[in-house]
C-alpha cells in the first residue's frame, strides 16, 4: 500500500492534515478520546469544544477540525510542550513508532526556533504554537497514523505549496515563508513551491509533521490503484482555490517506489580511456548508475552518449566531475519515478579452501520468491586469491551463503 499527501495547491497545517486522515478513514472517537485524554498533561488550558464536521471550500466537500479553546496563556517553553507530547502519547499506549514520530514532530519544531533566535533548544519559546491546539495536531494526527496503520506503508508527498506575500507574528513582517519552514524542510528531500496567493499556505506545525512523516518527493503521482481519499479543510477560505489538503491511499505492485534524477550529455570527442576514467569517478561522487551508449549524432559524427543516475543530494558534485572530466558544454537533467524490487544489504564469513573471507550480498524479495547477487568486488577479489575463475567461484560463495541463509 502506499498514501500520497498532496499539498501542491493548499499547502499544510495540522488541523488540514488531522482532518484529512479522519476523513480517509482514521477512527474518529477513538481520536478525539485520545486527545481529551492528553489535555490533563497542558497546564492551564481547555477544551471545550473539539469535533470534525463536513463543510464545503470552493465546491469541495471536505471535513475540517472544530476546536474551541478557553486558555489564557499565550507563551509556552519549547520543553512544556515537548513533555506534554510525550506524556500523552505514553500515557496513550501507542506503539513505539507512533511515540517515535511525535517526539520528532515537536524536536524539530523547538530545533528550527533554537536555529532562527540562537538559543538553546531548553530556552526556547514559543507565541503562535504555544496553544494546545499543538498538542491537538501533533497527538491527533499520532493516533490516526497508527490507528490506520500508516508508519508501515510507503508515503510519497507532492511538491507543498507555501503560499507567498508576507507573514505577519510575534516577532514582526517577514516575506513567506518565515524562517521556520526554511529551516524546517531544510534538510529534507521535500520540494516547496511557492504561488500567488498573498498568504501563508504552509505551517510550521504542518512542516515539521510532514518531514518526519516522509522523505519521498515526487513531482507527480505513482501508478497506483485507488482505494480510499481524505479530504481536511484548512481554516481560511480562498477565491482562487479550495483550501483542502487531499490524501490518497491505494495500492501499488510488490516493488518500492523512488525518485531519482538522471544526467545526460553527449560527448564525441574523447578517447575510450578518458570514459572509463570518468564512470570511476562519477560512481565515486555517489551516482547509483552510469551507462554509456555509442551511436551516430549530427553531420554524421560518433557520438557517445553518457547517462548517470544519481539522487538530489550529490547531483552537484557529478555535474561538476561531468564536466570537468570531458569539457562537455551542457548537461540534460530529469526526473524519473522508478519501481525497484525491495532488497537488503548482507555480510557474511565465509571459509574457502581454508581461507577466511567477509563477503558482500544484497538480498532481493518479490511476489514472493528471493534471491540474493553476491558484490562483484568482493567475487573478483576472492576468485583472485583462490586463483579460480569467477565462473567457478561464484557457484562456491552462493552455495555458502544459501547454507547460512538456510
Amino acid at each position: 500500500m502506499v498514501l500520497v499527501i498532496d499539498p501542491q495547491i493548499a499547502g499544510i497545517s495540522g488541523d488540514m492534515l488531522l482532518s484529512s486522515l479522519i476523513d480517509l478513514g482514521a477512527d474518529k472517537r477513538k481520536v478525539i478520546d485520545g486527545i481529551k485524554k492528553s489535555e490533563k498533561f497542558f497546564s492551564n488550558s481547555t477544551i471545550k469544544k473539539i469535533d470534525f464536521q463536513k463543510t464545503q471550500k470552493r465546491g469541495i466537500e471536505a471535513l475540517q477540525l472544530i476546536l474551541e479553546l478557553d486558555e489564557p496563556t499565550h507563551e509556552r517553553k519549547g520543553s512544556e510542550i515537548k513533555k506534554a507530547i510525550n506524556d500523552s502519547t505514553q500515557n496513550l499506549g501507542l506503539s513505539e513508532k507512533a511515540k517515535t514520530f511525535a517526539e520528532s514532530c515537536i524536536n524539530a519544531l523547538i530545533s528550527s526556533e533554537s536555529k532562527i533566535h540562537g538559543v538553546p533548544e531548553d530556552s526556547v519559546h514559543f507565541h503562535e504554537a504555544s496553544s494546545i491546539d499543538t498538542l491537538v495536531d501533533i497527538v491527533g494526527i499520532t493516533i490516526a497514523l497508527d490507528d490506520l496503520g500508516l508508519f508501515d506503508e510507503k508515503i510519497i508527498c507532492l511538491p507543498v505549496s507555501i503560499g507567498g506575500g508576507s507573514v505577519t507574528f510575534s516577532h514582526g513582517t517577514m516575506s513567506n515563508p518565515a524562517s521556520a519552514i526554511l529551516e524546517i524542510f531544510k534538510n529534507s528531500f521535500l520540494k516547496i513551491q511557492g504561488t500567488d496567493a498573498n498568504e501563508e499556505l504552509t505551517t510550521p506545525t504542518g512542516a515539521c509533521i510532514l518531514v518526519n512523516l516522509t522523505n519521498t518527493s515526487m513531482d507527480y503521482y505513482p501508478s497506483m490503484k485507488i482505494k480510499s481519499i481524505g479530504y481536511g479543510a484548512g481554516q481560511k477560505d480562498f477565491k482562487k482555490f479550495s483550501n483542502v489538503l487531499k490524501l490518497v491511499r491505494g495500492s501499488t505492485n510488490d516493488l518500492e517506489i523512488d525518485s531519482v534524477k538522471i544526467l545526460e550529455t553527449n560527448v564525441d570527442d574523447i578517447s575510450g580511456e578518458i570514459l572509463g576514467n570518468l564512470i570511476e569517478k562519477i560512481m565515486q561522487k555517489g551516482a547509483r548508475d552510469v551507462s554509456i551508449y555509442h551511436g551516430i549524432t549530427k553531420k554524421g559524427r560518433p557520438t557517445n552518449l553518457v547517462s548517470i543516475i544519481c539522487d538530489d543530494q550529490n547531483i552537484d558534485e557529478i555535474v561538476d566531475t561531468l564536466i570537468l572530466e570531458t569539457g562537455t558544454l551542457g548537461v540534460r537533467i530529469s526526473e524519473s519515478n522508478r519501481f525497484i524490487v525491495p532488497r537488503t544489504n548482507h555480510n557474511v564469513s565465509l571459509t574457502i579452501n581454508g581461507q577466511s573471507f567477509e563477503v558482500r550480498y544484497k538480498k532481493s524479495s518479490f511476489k514472493g520468491k528471493t534471491d540474493f547477487k553476491i558484490e562483484f568486488d568482493d567475487l573478483k577479489h576472492i576468485s583472485n586469491t583462490l586463483e579460480k575463475s569467477i565462473k567457478e567461484t561464484e557457484p562456491l560463495l552462493r552455495k555458502e551463503i544459501e547454507k547460512m541463509e538456510n
